[in-house]
């Protein structure tokens, strides 16, 4: 297992390879948050034949992280509210966005539309995004979520030392703040939210963001980026231990390879992805490991006490999943990239999971991911699909899903708030 772990770190430069599936049309109905049924159409499975995917971020240099935005290029709905709200103002059924929504997500996790209340959602990202607000506004109203704005107390927005101005640059992460708001509002309506935004995308600035999120009262911080492991991360590993507070991040874009931090740390819950899709079956919904969700073996980090996995000697990621996959994305709006997009990634299912632990309301629980591994049954286990791009484990668990834990999609997905 050492050898494929430096076989791994040799392929880390390769980037996230373009997606291409044909999946068909599925329509499927949900309640929404304020118990209303509507009837969507998931165009996250069916708009195109051949979709398109492409890296928000791109690849960076050593010691800076990436985000795992994937962005669909083939999906485009233009700007504006729609849906209940839309309904409310024009008396007329106006569809909703393209891609899953609150209601969808709820559904196939089986959420309870309540919850929540004093526990806030720290998101950790580089660069100012000047219309996360007004954006999160739009998604939010479309959906029928409760206001989440400066005014009534529900919106933060700071730079990494805690201050409102000045800001620091763009970083080319809009997309990822609205897709980390977006998911993290999907999933706990009534939770605050505080975006904090490291001056650059480095792990000494992401870190200190960390920290100051904490400092400010987040009680969960989800962390939709990543950097190689390498020697050296040691040093901001406290940055990610804040016991009382659960820290989240994703597992990465480049399906089975060299770990990535700081979803590694054994302080951190590690996100995987999976594919999502609706069914006739009694979940309504079926799940297979995302081709590109992030999972391996750490050479770096010890394998904490309560992960039993047997063929890796290290710290082993995943620990949980939520969808990741674009071609079956949620929904999210961005005004940079002209309104209504189709967005996936790890960093879609990052802020989702941070989302439900604050549903469940209990963030003292998660010093680690321990929680839930002895919880694993209240999960919806993932047991297929793959996520061997470039490398093939030869059938393990560590590339493949299976019954029980596997590297793709940890212990599973969420399956109402047993595990959480």
């Amino acid at each position: 297992m050492r050898r494929l772990t430096r076989i791994r770190t040799l392929l880390a430069c390769v980037g996230t390879a373009l997606l291409t599936a044909t999946l068909p049309a599925a329509a499927h109905a949900a309640t929404g948050p304020a118990g209303e049924a509507r009837a969507t159409t998931s165009t996250a499975a069916a708009s195109s034949p051949s979709p398109h995917v492409v890296d928000a971020c791109g690849p960076v240099g050593p010691g800076r992280a990436r985000c795992f935005a994937q962005v669909r290029t083939d999906v485009h709905a233009g700007k504006g509210v729609r849906g209940k709200a839309a309904r409310a103002v024009t008396g007329t059924a106006t569809p909703l966005p393209p891609g899953y929504g609150p209601a969808d997500l709820a559904s196939a996790y089986n959420l309870p539309s309540t919850g929540g209340t004093g526990q806030t959602i720290a998101i950790i990202d580089a660069g100012d995004d000047p219309t996360a607000e007004a954006d999160l506004a739009v998604y939010r109203a479309t959906y029928g979520l409760p206001a989440c704005t400066t005014a009534n107390g529900c919106f933060r927005k700071v730079n990494q030392r805690g201050a409102t101005s000045p800001l620091p640059p763009d970083e080319g992460w809009g997309i990822e703040i609205a897709l980390d708001l977006d998911m993290a509002s999907a999933a706990c309506p009534n939770c605050d939210l505080l975006l904090v935004e490291g001056d650059q995308p480095n792990l000494a600035a992401l870190g200190t963001a960390v920290n100051t999120a904490v400092a400010l009262g987040a009680t969960e911080v989800s962390n939709s980026y990543g950097a190689t492991e390498q020697n050296g991360i040691q040093n901001y590993a406290a940055d990610y231990s804040h016991p009382g507070v659960a820290i989240v991040a994703s597992s990465g874009d480049n399906g089975y390879l060299t770990p990535n931090f700081p979803a590694v740390l054994d302080s951190v819950v590690a996100v995987g992805g999976t594919t999502l899709t609706p069914a006739s079956n009694a979940r309504g919904w079926t799940e297979t490991a995302w081709q590109a969700a992030g999972s391996s073996c750490s050479a770096w980090i010890d394998k904490p006490a309560w992960q039993q996995d047997p063929n890796c000697p290290g710290r082993m990621v995943a620990d949980v999943a939520a969808v990741a996959d674009p071609r079956t994305g949620p929904a999210v709006y961005d005004t940079e990239y002209g309104g209504w997009l189709i967005v996936g990634g790890t960093s879609a299912s990052s802020p989702y999971i941070a989302g439900v632990i604050a549903l469940a309301g209990n963030p003292g629980m998660f010093p680690n991911a321990s929680y839930l591994y002895s919880h694993a049954t209240s999960l919806n286990d993932v047991t297929e699909g793959s996520n061997f791009m470039l490398i093939d484990c030869g059938g393990d668990y560590q590339c493949n899903a299976v019954t029980g834990y596997d590297g793709p999609t940890g212990n599973g997905t969420p399956n109402g708030l047993g595990a959480f």
